[in-house]
């Protein structure tokens, strides 16, 4: 019997070396006896507190999770929120859009319209938007990384579906400082080859034995990355906290002002050469901006029927004030109570240009605008439709109440936890969608006029409520208000540990929305919202430490994610039809195990996906189900100076149902067969270096499997040089190689939005 159970430990060793070997390439078999004072690279032994009710490490806990500290995150040269998650096996970070509005998911869930709609992102354990696929508001939008993050904790499904309303994919967890560490830095950073300016700051100390406070922010200004002649960026952020210990616990307040415009990158026109992108003459995908100073104002309407003129530079402006209070006590008797609660007002504006073809045949076209206004162009056109989506209203009130107490119980000890989460989230929009015709050039392009143009609008081809089928000119006023009781259990004897939670969400909708009509809000087209949804979400799971460096786990889950705007002008919402919502279920089993300065974790996972969609520029309604099935692995190697970090998703997607009976057994759109993310790092005293290398192989651009979107790997370089004990020099490198990267496409292959090309800053930093 002992030996069985020894040859047992030693096979379930080798699979888990032998699968994290084959997708790092270290062929090194003798990663017990090496040394190291740090520790290993995966932090297996770390307390995480996302997806748990109660804090617990890596090692002990039965989900997929994945931490990165500031350090780390700096050093895959991330240029905004979303560029920081491609670092994390599993994820599916599309952040090829900008400061927002990033397409993101995790292992097989797929990606079917915009944003997270099965992911959330938070801040320090509170939801940032209830909805992470609101049509040109998502959360990252009013997320930014700067020197007050602490780490990032990232759970790939699991507990996420118990632990968090409209997560049943994952949690993305920004965790901020407190000030527990005193001291502070302040930073300048330059672009090198464009014109970017940024300031950071930080700082934080004990103000008594018990009273500590936080500060830090940033401001930045430039043109981005990608030159459009104009001042494209400009804003920031100030957040701060304040942190009192009591004799049985601590209280916590926080306040954090974003105000910040940055621009948007819409996908470009391209051709389709038999299925495969090409470009077009004249228009880098990688650089290409349609921003440009020879714009004339985009004249909209809101939703009280006023014409207002908009600035079509501004891009993404978004305001976000929030203000949190969090409280941690022991009630004793072994009761703990945690309250987080935050109220938020977001607001802002999208604007940003998306080409509505690839080629526009006028006759007699002239410029509008620019230096050659009046002369006679012949040159290619396209059709520009502006995105001017006003952000009336995105502002939430959120809470999360639990209790939680453990007993002696069989031999063992149970932990009971019991939660209350409440929200009500506004979704206020207005949209307007002009068309124009522009000029076929990613750089600086003005308007044209031709036969076909508004008289007296220059570059003006249709207005809102005469494009796209009408769709464009729409008001909405809704507001969701969720209720979500949850409990969890967890026992723990010996090697084992079990848990199991439910969760019940309902989500009540009310509010309005209207689509104009030749320009007018009228009151006999408003359409009521009045609904009520509920869900009842499941997981349990089970965790075996073999022994202190190897450990099993598996586990199965079941969540929602409710739907918002997304399902609003087409079937009615007043509660007299069945709403639509989209089911996840997930399996998982994994390894984990560390040998000295070697440390592995190991996923084997299923994910079946039921959803509906509809896409404001196909005008469609899609339903579909789906079944990924995969490996996620996520290993680290230190020796000496030398450290290496690496994970890979392998994933093997299919639609298995829809309502287009054509797409049956096709691979999802923009689902590749493998992700991979390589991050070597080599520190010489003052001096650290290293790449990171984020790579994906090929995938389809539609469910028809008709449009083919290469594999391809950006390569980021950073080198840091500690000048002395407090001043640090940095050079930082996105995309070394220039590589394009096209991470979609639209459904006829007219245009396509790739990663940003390469951008190299410098920074220095005083720390005191």
């Amino acid at each position: 019997m002992r030996a069985n159970q020894q040859r047992i430990i030693s096979n379930l060793k080798q699979m888990s070396f032998s699968v994290s070997i084959a997708m790092l390439t270290i062929a090194h078999a003798q990663a017990q006896n090496a040394s190291s004072k740090e520790k290993e690279g995966l932090n297996l032994d770390t307390v995480v507190v996302t997806g748990t009710p109660i804090g617990k490490s890596k090692m002990k806990a039965s989900v997929s999770v994945s931490t990165l500290e500031s350090d780390q995150i700096m050093q895959s040269s991330p240029t905004n929120a979303a560029e920081i998650l491609r670092a994390i096996p599993g994820v599916r970070a599309e952040s090829s859009g900008g400061e927002g509005n990033a397409n993101l998911t995790v292992r097989g869930v797929p990606i079917s319209a915009g944003g997270a709609r099965y992911v959330q992102f938070q801040e320090d354990g509170l939801p940032i938007l209830q909805f992470g696929d609101i049509a040109f508001v998502t959360p990252d939008m009013y997320l930014r990384a700067d020197g007050g993050m602490s780490h990032l904790e990232v759970v790939r499904g699991g507990s996420a579906s118990t632990l968090a309303t409209n997560a049943p994919g994952g949690i993305i967890n920004f965790i901020t400082r407190n000030g527990k560490e005193k001291g502070g830095s302040v930073g300048i950073s330059k672009g090198l080859d464009f014109n970017q300016t940024r300031y950071d700051f930080d700082y934080g100390a004990a103000v008594s034995d018990k009273t500590r406070v936080f500060i830090g922010g940033f401001y930045r200004v430039g043109d981005s990355s990608r030159p459009a002649g104009v001042t494209a960026e400009d804003g920031g952020q100030l957040r701060a906290n304040l942190t009192h210990e009591l004799e049985n616990g601590y209280l916590r307040l926080s306040l954090k002002h974003l105000d910040d415009k940055t621009p948007m990158n819409m996908p470009v026109p391209v051709k389709s050469n038999n299925g495969v992108i090409a470009e077009m003459p004249g228009i880098d995908p990688r650089t290409a901006s349609f921003y440009s100073p020879y714009w004339v104002k985009d004249i909209v309407l809101d939703k009280n029927n006023q014409r207002i003129a908009t600035n079509i530079n501004d891009g993404l402006h978004v305001v976000n004030n929030a203000f949190g209070a969090e409280a941690s006590l022991n009630l004793g008797g072994g009761w703990t109570l945690d309250e987080k609660f935050r109220k938020s007002t977001n607001s802002g504006r999208f604007i940003s240009i998306f080409p509505a073809d690839n080629g526009n045949t006028q006759s007699s076209m002239t410029y509008a605008t620019g230096p050659n206004a009046g002369k006679v162009y012949t040159g290619k056109a396209i059709t520009a439709a502006v995105f001017n989506t006003s952000i009336d209203d995105l502002g939430s009130t959120v809470n999360d109440l639990r209790i939680s107490n453990s007993f002696n119980f069989a031999d063992g000890k149970l932990a009971v936890t019991a939660g209350l989460f409440t929200s009500l989230q506004n979704v206020a929009l207005t949209w307007n969608f002009n068309h124009y015709l522009l000029q076929a050039s990613g750089d600086k392009p003005a308007l044209l006029n031709s036969a076909s143009t508004i008289v007296g609008s220059p570059g003006l081809l249709a207005q809102g409520t005469d494009v796209w089928g009408g769709c464009c000119n729409r008001a909405i006023d809704a507001q969701y208000k969720t209720t979500s009781p949850y409990v969890t259990l967890g026992f723990e004897s010996g090697a084992w540990n079990f848990d199991a939670s439910l969760r019940k969400d309902t989500q009540d909708a009310s509010g309005t929305y209207n689509q104009a009509v030749n320009q007018t809000y009228k009151q006999a087209n408003l359409k009521t919202i009045d609904y009520s949804v509920n869900h009842t979400s499941y997981s349990f799971g089970f965790n075996f430490s073999v022994d202190k460096n190897l450990a099993l786990f598996a586990r199965s889950s079941e969540g929602i994610a409710f739907n918002a705007d997304r399902i609003m002008f087409g079937n009615p919402l007043d509660g007299s039809m069945p709403i639509s919502t989209n089911i996840v279920k997930q399996n998982e089993a994994g390894v984990k195990w560390k040998s000295g300065d070697f440390s592995s974790f190991v996923t084997f996972f299923q994910a079946k996906t039921d959803e509906s969609n509809f896409e404001a520029t196909t005008q469609k309604f899609t339903a579909n189900s789906y079944d990924a099935k995969g490996a996620e692995i996520e290993a680290s190697y230190r020796i000496g100076a030398f450290r290496l970090s690496a994970g890979a998703t392998l994933t093997n997607a299919s639609i298995v149902n829809a309502n287009d009976k054509s797409v049956i057994g096709k691979t999802p759109r923009r689902q590749a067969r493998s992700i991979y993310q390589l991050t070597p790092t080599w520190n010489s005293g003052d001096v650290t270096f290293g790449t990171s290398v984020i790579g994906t192989s090929k995938s389809w651009g539609d469910d028809n499997n008709t449009l083919t979107m290469p594999g391809f790997t950006v390569v980021n370089a950073f080198i840091n040089y500690q000048i002395n004990d407090h001043v640090k020099a940095s050079i930082n490198a996105n995309n070394l190689f220039n590589s394009i990267g096209y991470t979609e496409i639209e459904g006829d292959g007219h245009a396509a939005r790739s990663v940003n090309g390469r951008s190299v800053r410098a920074s220095i930093s005083y720390s005191f």
